[in-house]
């Protein structure tokens, strides 16, 4: 075998020293380069997977976020509806109250005024009566004193 190495001319010796040369080069490169490189690639990696693990969940209770703003803003709604109702009802209420009250004080007034009136026809009436009998008593004075005197 070693006239067949010796016939491409192949030194087994140089080519066991290349081989041993190869080997430590190829451990140093690893140890040295692909090594590091590859726990850096795959703390990329776990980063990158990390992030969009991330990001899923912050899209997740993104749209839970949404959900809940629009249940709520939904409740806000019927909230302002049940209040501008009651807010209404109240409103007919007390425009009924206050008719009411108008209508009594204005009856009240009507009558307050119609007893004055009475009063005032009564007092008028009165004050003719004495006029009346004021005049008739010095129309029978004038009536003697005429007679006296003729």
């Amino acid at each position: 075998m070693s006239d067949l190495l010796a016939a491409f001319g192949i030194d087994w010796r140089l080519l066991g020293i290349n081989l041993v040369n190869f080997g430590l080069l190829l451990t140093a490169l690893w140890y040295f380069l692909y090594a590091p490189i590859t726990k850096m690639l795959e703390s990329r990696r776990q980063k990158v997977a990390n992030g969009v693990r991330d990001a899923e969940r912050a899209a997740h209770q993104l749209a839970k976020i949404e959900e809940s703003r629009k249940e709520m803003l939904a409740k806000a709604g019927k909230e302002g509806d049940a209040i501008i109702a009651n807010a209404r009802c109240a409103a007919i209420e007390k425009e009924r109250v206050i008719l009411e009250n108008g209508e009594l004080a204005a009856t009240l007034i009507v009558r307050d005024a119609e007893a004055e009136a009475k009063e005032l026809k009564a007092q008028a009436e009165l004050q003719v009566k004495k006029e009346a009998a004021k005049l008739i008593v010095l129309g029978m004075e004038k009536l003697a004193l005429d007679k006296t005197h003729a």
